[in-house]
């Protein structure tokens, strides 16, 4: 998707990036804390538009929290440096680091910013707020897990992301809540082994990445466009087929990362969350096939006039890769 940013902000991207390599990188806290600081005035550009109202009250809500969880981020590593070796003072500190963290990347309970700045974002911008913004955080936890904590956190993702999913009208929202609950699965993942989170967040990045670009090329941004434009059929399935890989239903692609952290949590005995982590997976699915059941099966006369007809290239590579997800579950289970 960088071909839909314009050379000024090209800039910004890389320093971005690297940011978040200086970050994962460092061998201090402090180093950590300074690439968490570049990444945020570098994301700042990014997304504040002086035309778009909507895009500088998103750019300075994003400003406020991000400083307060950096600040907490600050205060509580120095606090662990200046502090005396005890028990209970180290899980102290590990809680505030990783609630501080857990702020950054829009966790549950400190998810109420996150939809809210969703609605003013570009698709470009979401895509890259749901997908790299969490990769510097989530690796930082790794550092400094308290696994106690981050039980109960994962288990109120999936639980607060997927009723939150209901009655929502936007589809950024939709997809800020979706992204709400595959935290939930990522800190699963990230507390079994960091090979399986990597591989999660490649999979969850893909269809991510393919469905904000279908949305971007539509100009979609609510629901009630999908059922007053006639789309091509094909289109539609391509947006069906990626919902489903993110709600992990088999035998598609998306099912697979699910099913290694299921078996992984059911094999430890683990039982209740995995039945909590499937069910709200289930109820997603749901919410995802409600939403395009209606829009597959929409007709009216009215709107036979309004058609869309799109003449683009990448919708044969979104086909193909739609496609190749559908077969993906049974392509893995020769390989793997």
């Amino acid at each position: 998707m960088l071909f839909l940013i314009n050379s000024n902000k090209m800039f910004f991207l890389f320093i971005m990036f690297f940011s978040t390599l200086i970050s994962i990188s460092s061998n201090s806290w402090l180093g950590c804390w300074i690439g968490l600081e570049i990444n945020l005035l570098s994301f700042i550009p990014l997304i504040s538009n002086p035309n778009n109202l909507l895009n500088s009250e998103a750019s300075l809500k994003y400003f406020l929290t991000q400083s307060i969880a950096s600040i907490n981020f600050l205060f509580s590593i120095l606090l662990c440096m200046l502090s005396f070796k005890n028990f209970f003072i180290d899980n102290l500190f590990s809680i505030l680091i990783n609630s501080s963290l857990l702020m950054k990347m829009g966790s549950v309970p400190f998810h109420f910013w996150f939809p809210n700045i969703m609605e003013g974002l570009s698709w470009l911008n979401c895509f890259i707020l749901m997908t790299w913004q969490k990769i510097s955080p989530m690796i930082l936890i790794s550092y400094y897990m308290n696994f106690n904590l981050l039980f109960l956190i994962m288990i109120l993702n999936v639980m607060i992301g997927t009723i939150s999913s209901f009655n929502q009208s936007s589809i950024r929202k939709l997809m800020a809540f979706s992204s709400i609950n595959n935290l939930g699965w990522m800190l699963a993942a990230l507390s079994i082994s960091e090979n399986l989170w990597l591989i999660y967040l490649l999979f969850y990045s893909f269809f991510i990445l393919i469905l904000c670009f279908l949305f971007y090329i539509l100009n979609i941004y609510y629901i009630n466009q999908l059922f007053n434009f006639n789309l091509n059929f094909f289109i539609k399935i391509s947006i069906l087929i990626n919902f489903l890989s993110l709600g992990g239903l088999p035998p598609f692609l998306g099912f697979f990362p699910k099913w290694m952290i299921i078996n992984y949590l059911l094999s430890n005995n683990l039982i209740i969350i995995s039945f909590i982590f499937t069910m709200t997976s289930l109820i997603m699915l749901f919410i995802y096939i409600r939403i395009l059941y209606y829009s597959l099966m929409f007709y009216s006369i009215k709107l036979k006039w309004n058609k869309i007809f799109i003449k683009n290239n990448y919708l044969i590579f979104i086909n193909i890769t739609s496609f190749i997800s559908l077969s993906g579950m049974i392509l893995s289970t020769l390989f793997f």
